[in-house]
């Protein structure tokens, strides 16, 4: 009698998924059969993931000569032009090689580092367009016409690096989401040795222990948040050059900060001028050809991930930034619109949504192969998924069914926070929608939590400190100064903040100056702004100014992050809901043998509140949003210690608008 197959491990874990085992089977051996082709092919993956170092432009110091290589399967003709032959696109001719491979190779002197090239196309469709190498690894701008161009890089001196670094250190991700042109205050782009110089110790201060780094692969558009990318292997140049970014990335190592790639693989940029769209003339090399290929909601392109050229360069491209830069992982952006071949817009009401006609099976297997190569090539790596859909599995490893990322953004909560900020008052609020909203996560898949990133930031939006307090911060935010909108906002803030981070996740992020309440929103220069950076800058002087409330939400933020830090908060089971109670508006729970009591009453402060915590054991005061150094009324003596009651019960003081945490 045959033995009956095994259910994949997904599928034990959540018995409601038994429907979809085939699905998942099915996904488990697409994935396999993939790897083991290429293993067969190509000795590894590792392997396998090095189209920048065959394709692009390199110097062989063994054959003493520069080689050039381009995969344009449909063009008609190819030259490379650049300052070294004064732009002529007759002289340097390439020559046609196998499976789409253009190619010539050059004397040692031809080229030289900083030197600008690109290549002259006559593509598939007639067209003849000087274009950018789809592997170069810098590009930069003209500052009069505009216009890209690909540059020779090859110091004379590589960067020494001064600092190993493991993720694997980390434990549980604290993110600080951070943005290098506008991590300064003054309005214009700031570069990666400031960073490095002047934001990095900001971040190590507030006590964060991973930095996502935005906007680091090339874009031509400023506004895009990097989200449009054009050159995959570049680091954008607009903030320095490629060994300004290792210094950043070496800095932050040498302070104990793992910093992960914000990286873009779900679209690319249309521009015809800078990025890969129609490179060979074809209208199909890169990108999906007709309507497919246009992405209906981002204005840009749709990765084919079906053909094993695009898929050798993505994870080559996974592969470069690991390697080159010593990245400790990526958030990978947008990939909902990677996972379902309607970007998912679309309801996702029942588990049958993840697994029917709708998922794109060749975008799933491209991000299994991905995980893979990322955890072979860096164990510990922190590898997020931006996915509003919640598809199951997603952060299981692949030998589960799973997709392989170790941890997925938990985008609900911040959208909640604005649902309730804009539509009711805090008196309001319902504390078991509240708590079922924040702790609404699959087990056993980890989740970064957040209140706010920079989405909610951007331009038509505020930052919950602005929603909470709008125009009163520019006029009442003097510590002086007791406005009751201020006092109310800053209470909130906290609130917020702190139910988010303790029973949202197993990771947190924020972004940059969020910590403190940054005022207003986050604009980029563009022609309706009249090319302003007003918006797009830190105001750093704000916390740093001793007369002004937002060091108070900086101090709060930095003694939360450290006590999750010191009790291993994020790392711990999920929290339990020990207490409700609706008319006073009272949230009591437990976590890491914490005990978090929430009081979002206005006006109610009650005496002699108590609770059955699982400690048996005298309790202390280890957090009091309530004290005066984080902007409260210090209605509580933190010397007092809080013994269990012969009943069992722990009681405290629970003062209005305001959190305590209590732990032995």
């Amino acid at each position: 009698m045959e033995q009956a197959q095994p259910l994949p491990i997904l599928v034990q874990n959540d018995p409601w998924l038994e429907p979809q085992t085939e699905a998942i089977r099915d996904r488990t051996a697409r994935f396999e059969s993939a790897l083991e082709d290429i293993r067969k092919n190509h000795g590894s993956l590792s392997a396998y993931s090095t189209a920048h170092k065959y394709c692009g432009i390199h110097f062989d110091k063994i054959a003493d000569r520069w080689t050039v290589r381009e995969w344009l399967p449909e063009a008609r003709a190819v030259s490379l032009i650049g300052d070294f032959n004064q732009w002529n696109r007759d002289s340097h001719p390439l020559e046609k090689k196998a499976n789409g491979i253009w190619e010539t190779t050059l004397p040692a002197g031809t080229l030289s580092h900083e030197a600008k090239i690109k290549l002259h196309i006559h593509g598939a469709d007639d067209s003849r367009r000087d274009r950018l190498p789809a592997t170069i690894q810098r590009a930069v701008q003209d500052p009069e016409t505009h216009d890209y161009t690909a540059q020779i890089w090859s110091p004379p001196q590589p960067y020494v690096w001064q600092h190993q670094f493991d993720p694997q250190t980390v434990g549980a991700p604290l993110i600080y989401e951070a943005h290098t042109g506008m991590a300064g205050e003054e309005p214009r782009v700031h570069t990666y040795r400031e960073f490095a110089e002047n934001t990095l110790p900001r971040i190590q201060k507030a006590g964060y222990n991973t930095i996502q780094l935005m906007a680091v692969q090339e874009h031509p558009y400023y506004g895009s948040f990097g989200y449009h990318v054009s050159s995959f292997f570049a680091a954008c140049s607009r903030y320095g050059t490629p060994e300004d970014l290792k210094f950043l990335v070496d800095t932050a190592h040498g302070m104990g900060i793992a910093i992960i790639l914000d990286i873009v693989h779900s679209h690319a940029v249309k521009n015809l001028s800078e990025g890969l769209n129609n490179l060979d003339g074809s209208g199909h090399q890169y990108f999906h050809g007709g309507e497919k290929g246009d992405h209906p909601q981002w204005d840009s392109k749709c990765f084919d991930y079906s053909r094993p050229e695009v898929k050798q360069f993505l994870l080559s491209n996974v592969r470069y930034w690991l390697e080159e830069f010593r990245f400790d992982g990526f958030r990978f952006d947008g990939i909902t619109s990677m996972l379902y071949h309607s970007h998912g817009n679309r309801a996702f009401g029942s588990y049958e949504d993840y697994y029917g006609d709708d998922v794109d099976h060749e975008a799933i297997t491209y991000l299994k192969l991905a995980n893979q190569l990322i955890s072979e090539i860096k164990p510990g790596a922190i590898v997020v998924a931006e996915d509003m859909s919640g598809m199951p599995g997603l952060c299981r490893p692949n030998s589960e069914g799973g997709v392989g990322f170790t941890h997925r953004l938990a985008m609900g909560i911040p959208d909640h926070w604005i649902k309730l900020l804009k539509h009711q008052r805090d008196e309001e609020w319902d504390l078991d929608e509240l708590w079922g909203t924040i702790t609404n996560r699959r087990h056993g898949e980890a989740t970064i939590a957040y209140a706010e990133s920079h989405d909610q930031a951007l331009v038509g939006d505020k930052t919950l400190a602005f929603r909470l307090m709008d125009k009163e911060m520019y006029f009442h935010m003097k510590v002086d100064d007791p406005h009751p909108v201020i006092e109310r906002g800053i209470a909130l803030h906290k609130i917020i903040r702190l139910l988010t981070l303790a029973f949202g996740g197993e990771g947190w992020l924020n972004f940059m100056g969020n910590e403190f309440g940054h005022p207003e929103w986050l604009d980029f220069p563009r022609e309706g702004n009249d090319w302003s950076y007003h918006y797009c800058r830190r105001q750093w002087s704000l916390v740093d100014n001793p007369d002004l409330k937002y060091k108070l939400l900086a101090e709060w933020d930095r003694d939360l992050v450290l006590l999750a830090r010191e009790k291993n908060l994020l790392s711990a089971p999920p929290a339990q809901l020990l207490h409700v109670d609706h008319e006073n508006k009272i949230l009591i729970a437990e976590r890491a043998n914490l005990i978090f009591v929430i009081n979002l009453s206005p006006d109610k402060s009650i005496p002699g509140y108590g609770v059955h915590p699982n400690l048996q054991e005298t309790h202390k005061l280890l957090l009091d949003s309530d004290q005066s150094k984080y902007g409260g009324h210090n209605r509580l003596d933190p010397s007092v210690d809080y013994p269990i009651a012969p009943d069992g019960q722990l009681k405290f003081y629970t003062t209005s608008r305001s959190a305590i945490v209590l732990g032995v």
